[in-house]
């Protein structure tokens, strides 16, 4: 079946890899990426110049990479959130709530000398 355009259903479906080459050579990468440029499959660029199908290649294989390392920064940057909530949540629990929570006074000077004093008779550390 064909539109009015002349093309079929499936060439509108389909991106067209010399529009893309020739958005990138005009350093216009959204318009490529708008026209397809991840859709397009390798086996399309067989049409294209050499040049123009290192272009494509070069363009799609750097962006893929560029968002599979935003991807592991994402998931990175989840993980750490989620361990630092699990550590306060664990922190939190190990902390008793109310007023027994308040430290336990240190020991006079004098007291712990005599405990010191103590310690060493018994031939402890």
């Amino acid at each position: 079946m064909r539109d009015p355009g002349g093309h079929s259903s499936n060439d509108i479906d389909r991106p067209d890899p010399s529009r893309i080459a020739a958005l990138l050579r005009a350093d216009d990468l959204d318009a490529a990426l708008d026209a397809g440029l991840m859709a397009l499959d390798a086996g399309a660029t067989g049409i294209l110049p050499p040049d123009d199908q290192a272009l494509v290649a070069r363009t799609r294989q750097r962006l893929q990479a560029a968002w599979d390392a935003r991807e592991r920064y994402r998931a990175r940057a989840a993980r750490l959130a989620r361990r630092a909530a699990e550590r306060e949540a664990k922190r939190r629990a190990a902390t008793p709530a109310g007023p027994a929570a308040s430290p336990r006074p240190a020991l006079p000077a004098a007291a712990a000398a005599a405990l010191a004093r103590a310690r060493a008779r018994a031939g402890r550390p």
